[in-house]
């Protein structure tokens, strides 16, 4: 898919989210979460991204029951993550109905990663 295709993809996807996607959102933007910037429907390299904070290099994934065990998911991870991304899936079921569970675990994550500023200077 060349550039301007994935970026009309991930227009529409964005038109078009779940509405685990929709509450994920309404908790991330205008940096709600910690301050951190998140975008939505990013594309990286061949993918798009649902959620990401390229600060952290952070990616947030939302699946639904077609991804359980999904071979191309676990090789999508490996990917982003041979890139520099960490990489978080969450159930839609989880944002859903355990919300301040799954904003806890980015939290975490956060903590732990990061950010690019802070990997510059130790450089």
């Amino acid at each position: 898919m060349r550039q301007g295709q994935k970026r009309d993809f991930a227009r529409a996807l964005r038109r078009n989210s779940s509405d685990a996607e929709r509450k994920m959102w309404r908790m991330l933007r205008d940096r709600r979460l910690g301050g951190v910037k998140f975008r939505r429907q990013v594309p990286i390299g061949p993918f798009i991204a649902d959620f990401a904070s390229t600060e952290h290099r952070l990616v947030l994934e939302l699946d639904g029951g077609q991804h359980a065990e999904s071979a191309y998911d676990a090789r999508r991870d490996r990917v982003l993550e041979c890139e520099g991304w960490r990489v978080v899936r969450f159930w839609n079921n989880d944002v859903m109905k355990n919300s301040e569970g799954v904003l806890e675990i980015i939290l975490q994550t956060l903590t732990l990663t990061p950010t690019l500023s802070r990997k510059r200077e130790r450089e």
